[in-house]
């Protein structure tokens, strides 16, 4: 007779599509914890502008890495890999199931399948790199890549200025292309795996989106992003909801225009987030 295996139910899906909701609503009937894999609801400094679950939301289920750090804390991707498998052969002795909920996909993946083993940064020369590109712009990063690794080059976003550093960083670090060390060769776990993606009608998940900003406003995120406008210059604050008010801040634009602008880029990620979860393999699609 076979064991029958633990499973792990990942929930994904669009920013604003109602994931959190929805995980509650299946954790509870599994009578289990949630795993939050949204990196943006990790530091314990944001809470409306990446709408964090609500403490009434908090309390029906315990959910795990929320909070759980503070912005100008390092955290990887393969720290949270580890810490999630480590966490989940606890739960997993108490629950048959666990939900992990989350939009950030790379973070999803790293439990999922595993990511390559690459090195811990460097912090000297990632402070170099991050001069580069403080001082020359995004161009003096692309311009790197393509001489140091020109097939990853070819892969890459190349406005994302993120995996733009980091793939420089690793070049620099270990004297190797990075795409020689990008193996993805899918990890196996002890564990059963359900993805399951959320989504609605575009015009009704355009509103959602357009709406929660309008409520976050009222909830008070000028506030929370005047009292974070000191710590701009971090990787955790270089995201929707607080770089256009930054940008308000600095007297670029208005109000007004940071508002229509949080609500453009909402869009434009969740879009982005579509792309590549349909992309995935092995994912089942539920609209709401």
């Amino acid at each position: 007779m076979s064991v029958k295996k633990n499973k792990l139910i990942v929930i994904e899906g669009p920013t604003g599509v109602g994931k959190t909701a929805y995980a509650i609503d299946i954790a509870k009937a599994l009578k289990t914890e949630i795993i939050s894999a949204d990196s943006r609801q990790f530091y314990k400094e944001l809470n409306i502008g990446v709408a964090r679950p609500s403490k009434e939301e908090l309390a029906v289920v315990k959910h795990h890495f929320i909070a759980h750090i503070g912005i100008e804390d390092y955290y990887s991707v393969s720290k949270f890999e580890t810490d999630v498998l480590a966490l989940l052969e606890n739960l997993f002795q108490k629950y048959e199931s666990v939900v992990m909920v989350g939009g950030s996909g790379l973070y999803v993946n790293a439990v999922c399948q595993g990511i390559d083993e690459l090195p811990d940064p460097d912090e000297q020369l990632r402070e170099d790199i991050e001069k580069l590109h403080k001082i020359q712009g995004i161009e003096a990063l692309r311009a790197q890549l393509k001489i140091l690794d020109p097939v990853f080059y070819n892969q890459i976003d190349l406005a994302n200025h993120k995996r733009l550093r980091r793939a420089v960083e690793v070049c620099l670090q270990t004297g190797k292309p990075y795409s020689e060390l990008r193996t993805n060769t899918k990890k196996s776990r002890s564990f059963e795996i359900e993805r399951i993606a959320i989504n609605r009608d575009k015009d009704e998940l355009y509103d959602r989106i357009n709406r929660r900003v309008d409520v976050m406003i009222q909830d008070g995120l000028l506030d929370e992003a005047k009292n974070l406008y000191s710590f701009k210059h971090l990787n955790a604050l270089n995201t929707v909801g607080y770089k256009e008010l930054f940008e308000h801040f600095d007297g670029k634009i208005s109000l007004e225009q940071a508002i229509i602008d949080i609500k453009t880029h909402s869009r434009r990620y969740a879009k982005r987030q579509l792309t590549w979860l349909r992309a995935q393999d092995g994912i089942q699609w539920k609209i709401l």
